[in-house]
């Protein structure tokens, strides 16, 4: 096999990352460096992080494609498809990757708007007169 590949979702994102076992440690996300495309020190942080609680960061190169939702979404669902894909490449960091929280997939979702109100929940102000 020549990569192992996953999908990971969060919110409106979607990622398809896949995994070269013969790899430099580099992560691409949509054909550009990862440092490029998530600017903010945090999300770099939080792509890497799966790889780094397996010890396995210089072993792969990663790239990933990333649609749909804003930045934090997307930087959550890179995690998610890295971690998954780490499962398919060696199935014994499960325990590892479970217990760092980096296979929950985080389900909240924009709740949708309901007719007579301004978003989701916010009502319009109540007048006396």
């Amino acid at each position: 096999m020549d990569y192992y590949e996953a999908v990971g979702r969060r919110k409106a994102a979607t990622a398809r990352a896949r995994l070269y076992p013969s790899g430099a440690g580099v992560i691409t996300i949509n054909d550009r460096p990862s440092g490029e495309y998530f600017v903010r020190e945090v999300d770099q942080s939080e792509i890497a992080a799966p790889l780094q609680a397996v010890s396995a960061a210089s072993n792969f190169t990663v790239t990933v494609h990333v649609n749909g939702g804003g930045m934090t979404g997307q930087a959550d669902a890179v995690k998610l498809a890295i971690a998954r894909a780490l499962i398919k490449a060696d199935p014994d960091l499960r325990p590892i990757l479970r217990k760092g929280g980096f296979l929950t997939r985080d389900a909240r979702v924009k709740e949708r708007k309901k007719p007579g109100l301004k978003r989701a929940r916010k009502a319009p102000q109540y007048t006396k007169r």
